[in-house]
């Protein structure tokens, strides 16, 4: 695997705000795409150029799942973009409208 090109604040503060202000939304995201539909909690632990990384609660345990982005990322503002397209894509999925497109 090739170096992250995300130094540890930015993982750091994206993880967080991740962390914060989506957990619903990286639940919906994990359970569409990271192949975990019975999970009932996630929080984002990491993230380099090729993928998001999580742990989810699946029962009594924790396990970690890795979620690959569409395309190789290199700027920090990509990672918006990518977990925007992870949601939308894990909303139509699950069959649930995206927020902000009723």
């Amino acid at each position: 695997m090739s170096p992250s090109p995300f130094s540890p604040e930015v993982v750091n503060a994206v993880t967080r705000h991740m962390n914060d202000d989506h957990p619903e939304d990286t639940l919906l995201i994990c359970r569409a795409l990271g192949d975990v539909p019975d999970a009932t909690a996630a929080r984002m632990t990491g993230l380099d150029g090729q993928a998001g990384e999580y742990t989810v609660t699946v029962g009594s345990g924790e396990r970690a799942v890795r979620i690959p982005w569409s395309k190789p990322l290199t700027e920090r503002p990509q990672i918006r973009s990518e977990v925007v397209d992870l949601y939308r894509r894990a909303c139509k999925e699950l069959g649930l409208t995206p927020r902000g497109e009723d």
